[in-house]
Formats: C-alpha cells, structure tokens, sequence
C-alpha cells in the first residue's frame, strides 16, 4: 500500500519541480524591457512637444557642450563592447575575464553618468534649471531618467560581480548576465536616441 502511494506521489512532484519554464526569466525580462520603452517613448514625446518652449530662456545651442557629450557618448557606446567581450569570455568559461571585462565596463558606466552630473551641475548653475522652461524642464526629465537606469545598472553589475565571485559562472548567473546585457545594450539604443533627438538637433536648430 504505501509503495503503491508513494509510486501515485512521484509524478505530482515532477510536475511541481518542472512548472516553471527555463526561460520564464528572459520572458519576463522583455516584458519589463517592453514596459520601459513605453516609459522612454512618452519622454521622448513629451520633449518634442516642449523642446521649443524656451520662455525666453536659453536653447539648446546656447546650453550644450557638444565636444563633451560626444565624450559622454563614447563611454558608454564603448561599455557596450566591453560588455559584449565579457559575454564572449563567459561563453568561453572564463570566469576572470568576465569579472575584468565586467568591471572595465562599471567604470567606464561611472565615467559617463560623472560627466553627466557634471553637465547637470553647469547648467543648474548657470540658472538654467528644470524650472526654467518647459524645454529644460523636459530635457531634465528625459536625460536624468537614463542616467538613472544607468546608475542602477552599474549597481546590478557590482552585484553580479560579487554573485559571479561567490558562485562562479553557474547557470543563473549566466540568465542573470544575459537579463543585464540587454538592459545595458537597450540603454545604449535609448542614449543615441537621446543624443541625436537632443542634442545634435538641439545644437543645428
């Protein structure tokens, strides 16, 4: 009797062990991905319609240091390949060079959401605040939420890093790497965005 009830409780605990997909994280992921492009596509909105409301303030030619965000740009267009080079070592099993490739990376994240402090602080300075126009008001909202996103992602990779430490390259450490290579690859496509709808257009306007 109680083998017959212990061979009737096995395939309940299969199906309990196997009810959650393998890939049931990127799928979630994506979604999450999808919700933030809603959330960047209404920034991006809401910029082009009061991107010219300057209430007699500066513009974006009279604001911008072109020279500098180009700076900006490359550090993180560059984080991006160096990311896709710790993916490519992670591949390999190469759990040190993920880590070198991954901190190269956070440095270089720090580098530009330093430079874009920087650029905050000059311009809330100059009395050019969000408070001052609609169109500042918009710019802020815009280029302060992706640095945020990118702040954040320099703190999910520090952590992973230390996770990667402890753990080694295991399988969810590499799903929890490929979730973070898409975040950080989606930010760059959100940032040349930025920095064509912004401002190159800001400055040739």
């Amino acid at each position: 009797m109680s083998t017959s009830m212990a061979t009737r409780a096995a395939p309940r605990y299969y199906l309990t062990a196997e009810h959650h997909p393998q890939n049931g994280t990127l799928l979630g992921f994506w979604l999450y991905l999808m919700s933030d492009c809603l959330l960047f596509a209404a920034l991006f909105a809401v910029y082009g319609v009061l991107g010219r409301n300057y209430a007699a303030g500066p513009n974006g030619a009279d604001l911008f240091n072109l020279p500098l965000v180009a700076i900006n740009t490359s550090l993180l267009l560059l984080s991006s390949i160096t990311y896709g080079f710790a993916m490519l070592e992670m591949q390999r099993g190469k759990l040190k060079a993920v880590l070198i490739w991954l901190a190269i990376t956070g440095l270089l994240g720090a580098g530009f959401i330093g430079l874009e402090l920087y650029e905050f602080h000059h311009l809330i300075a100059e009395g050019a605040g969000p408070q001052r126009s609609a169109f500042l008001s918009a710019f802020f909202a815009l280029v302060g939420t992706h640095g945020l996103h990118v702040s954040f992602g320099i703190v999910w990779l520090i952590t992973l890093m230390f996770q990667l430490g402890k753990h080694g390259l295991v399988a969810e450490n590499k799903r929890r790497l490929m979730c973070l290579s898409m975040f950080w690859h989606f930010l760059d496509v959100v940032w040349i965005g930025v920095f064509t709808f912004v401002y190159l257009m800001g400055v040739l306007a």
